[in-house]
């Protein structure tokens, strides 16, 4: 029950889903501290658990919340990037607010937060890093233009930074993505059952992903057992053939 002892994680969109999951399977784990960001209000009540009211997209708050944990507890071990938004239409419906709003969030929030938190990944040039990506993002999905591009950009990016980051001997920078299909939260609602119908029959267990099994997989890549598990895709979709 130690996996995580010491360990400062932040993990955004932490007040439901599979971040809300993560957050509750981490606090199991014995870190030094959980910051769960999210827009909203809320978020899981714990002593380990520090809850933080922040828009990702905005620079100048992801810069003062950087500075708060580095005040607070002097380093950051853990970043799981979680935090996204739906806007679904067919390309030749969806809007110029719809594919902005998107963009936004999933991109370039995810960047913002990253940049503003990786000077402590690099002074201590150790850590795990990880976008909660999708099978949008690998194979692409009906109705989500924006979506999967983001998803898939989320890829490209921890690309980037497991190789931009272990640039100098010694440094050890653990940067991952899992992308999980069909998982049952409150986002999975909104998918048309047209959709989501003929994808769970293409799904060996046939059956939707839990969240536990996303939290699961992040807790494995956050923990040292996975000391030598870098720039990788994986995938939690339980055999899913497209």
């Amino acid at each position: 029950m130690d996996r995580l002892k010491g360990k400062v994680c932040v993990i955004t969109g932490g007040a439901q889903g599979v971040g809300y999951e993560t957050v509750e399977r981490f606090v199991k784990e014995n870190p030094e501290r959980i910051y769960s960001i999210d827009m909203n209000d809320g978020g899981m009540e714990h002593p380990l658990v520090t809850n933080v009211k922040l828009n990702i997209c905005d620079r100048a708050g992801c810069a003062a919340f950087a500075a708060r944990v580095k005040e607070e507890c002097g380093h950051c071990d853990v970043l799981i990037n979680n935090a996204s938004i739906t806007r679904d239409a067919m390309l030749w419906k969806m809007t110029e607010e719809q594919w902005d709003a998107v963009i936004n969030v999933n991109l370039k929030g995810t960047f913002t937060i990253t940049q503003a938190l990786i000077p402590m990944f690099r002074e201590q040039q150790r850590g795990s890093i990880m976008c909660i990506s999708s099978g949008s993002g690998v194979y692409g999905n009906i109705g989500q233009t924006n979506y999967a591009a983001t998803k898939a950009g989320m890829i490209g990016m921890i690309y980037s930074w497991a190789k931009e980051l272990n640039m100098k001997e010694g440094f050890e920078i653990r940067c991952n993505v899992v992308a999980p299909d069909n998982i049952e939260t409150p986002m999975a609602k909104t998918i048309p059952e047209k959709i989501m119908k003929p994808m769970l029959a293409r799904t060996p267990f046939h059956r939707m992903c839990k969240p536990i099994e996303v939290a699961n997989t992040c807790l494995f890549l956050a923990s040292d057992e996975s000391s030598f598990i870098n720039h990788q895709v994986i995938g939690v979709n339980g055999g899913l053939e497209l």
